[in-house]
């Protein structure tokens, strides 16, 4: 996506797109459109990453969540066996 200046010096906006595994280049405009369009892909691509960037942050916060909860189950699987043979139970 940019802003291209032709021979002729006039200076228009495309967007590029993949059809059917080839990148295609579309002709969006010049002068106050082109700027619009511009503005407007520039802030949906800033809205993309700040939601990649909470999607990660999630998933970091899901992952600690998890060792937590993984820790704890071999800590009360220990105190479980703890308690058992303290109680005289034993595994054969």
């Amino acid at each position: 996506m940019g802003w291209e200046t032709r021979e002729r010096g006039t200076s228009y906006y495309t967007r590029s797109r993949w059809v059917n595994g080839r990148v295609a280049r579309e002709y969006i405009g010049t002068g106050y459109i082109g700027k619009i369009v511009a503005l407007d892909d520039k802030l949906k691509r800033l809205q993309n990453e700040e939601e990649a960037a909470r999607w990660r942050e999630e998933l970091e916060c899901l992952k600690r969540s998890a060792a937590f909860l993984h820790a704890l189950a071999e800590a009360a699987e220990v105190l479980t066996q703890a308690r058992l043979l303290a109680s005289g139970c034993h595994r054969h």
